[in-house]
């Protein structure tokens, strides 16, 4: 299988090897036909044209029941390309501080003034010394407006020096300044940076290699933006969550930390970013949005998606530019979703041809200006 091609690496079923144990992280996810899978692959066709027609797509991966069933790249993008993740960052980010908590290296209750004493305030207000590890995972710092970094470098200086207007947890406000905190936070209980602590606990595990995460003047994992990752690295660590943190046998991320940072825990139906579309009114966990169906993403501005439906035991992975980010996911909702069937269907040669053809043909068009 070479991932390096920029064609389209279509449905075929993988036959049985023998592989040593120290390479099996390495592998890449198991292949299959959408019909062994039970989807259609009309279905495929059908979600592959809706993407096609938003224009500015980059990639598509489609995982049901742990197998790639659809995968597609918009030439020149390609299946080895790293591309930049923007804010599903986060979802790695909260990662990273729940694998520190399972560690014993801090709590959720812990105060943010605690990690960053000689970056505080000369008189800090009674909000911002109440603010928490949680409040940051949640987005409730309990600020009106969400804090910009200077000249485009954060720092954890400018972040507790921003007015805290509400009491924290109680106001959502999206708020990238504070993941960078949280990054800042494994930094400082860890003494690595968030990729650094990721590497041996998250990344290699899975195969993901090489990854990239871009740092601060201050020397911490930039944690809401900047890390790039292959399309398939993003389907990975969506089926690890999916498979409640276990990976070939072992449990790299608690159960217990999977359910906390993927389920509803504020409220964010009248708040910032609500008004993108329904799917960014169904409440936020840890660094993860909820999506109508019951399912959970970490998502990136400009079309950047990891999206868990459990309902139907599936993953896609999604990357654009600029893209219409509420019509990638009705895609799902309109062609995917209503599709999955809980048995194996009768292949269809005639289907999957037309998706190949489909595939082999997708091009990236001009960004809107």
């Amino acid at each position: 299988m070479n991932l390096k091609s920029h064609s389209l690496t279509w449905l075929i079923a993988l036959c049985p090897v023998v592989v040593s144990v120290t390479h099996a992280a390495s592998l890449p996810l198991p292949r299959s036909t959408p019909e062994a899978q039970g989807i259609s692959s009309q279905a495929i066709y059908d979600y592959v044209e809706a993407l096609d027609k938003i224009k500015t797509m980059h990639s598509f991966m489609v995982v049901r029941h742990g197998q790639v069933i659809a995968e597609g790249w918009w030439k020149p993008e390609s299946a080895g390309d790293q591309h930049i993740l923007n804010s599903v960052s986060k979802s790695f980010n909260s990662t990273a501080i729940g694998l520190a908590i399972e560690e014993g290296k801090l709590n959720l209750n812990d105060r943010v003034l605690k990690f960053f004493p000689d970056d505080a305030p000369p008189n800090p207000s009674e909000n911002l010394k109440a603010m928490t590890v949680r409040d940051l995972l949640t987005m409730t710092c309990g600020h009106d407006t969400e804090p910009t970094a200077s000249a485009g470098q954060p720092s954890v200086k400018q972040f507790l020096a921003h007015p805290v207007t509400y009491k924290p947890g109680t106001h959502f406000q999206y708020n990238t300044m504070g993941a960078y905190v949280l990054s800042a936070i494994v930094t400082t209980v860890t003494g690595q940076t968030t990729l650094e602590f990721l590497k041996p606990r998250l990344f290699e595990p899975l195969g993901i290699e090489n990854p990239k995460w871009l740092t601060s003047p201050e020397g911490n994992s930039l944690g809401g933006y900047g890390l790039y990752l292959r399309t398939e690295d993003i389907a990975k660590f969506g089926q690890l969550y999916l498979q409640n943190g276990r990976w070939n046998g072992k449990q790299l991320i608690p159960k217990k930390w999977i359910k906390q940072a993927t389920s509803k825990q504020v409220p964010n139906d009248h708040e910032s970013h609500s008004q993108i579309g329904v799917d960014w009114q169904q409440g936020y966990g840890y660094q993860f949005w909820r999506c109508t169906h019951n399912a959970y993403r970490g998502d990136g501005a400009g079309g950047q998606f990891c999206v868990v439906i459990p309902k139907e035991d599936m993953v896609i992975a999604m990357t654009a530019d600029k893209a219409d980010m509420q019509a990638e996911l009705k895609a799902i909702w309109n062609y995917l979703y209503p599709m999955c069937k809980a048995g194996a269907l009768s292949e269809d040669n005639t289907a999957s041809e037309k998706v190949k053809q489909l595939v082999a043909g997708l091009l990236v068009h001009p960004s809107p200006r």
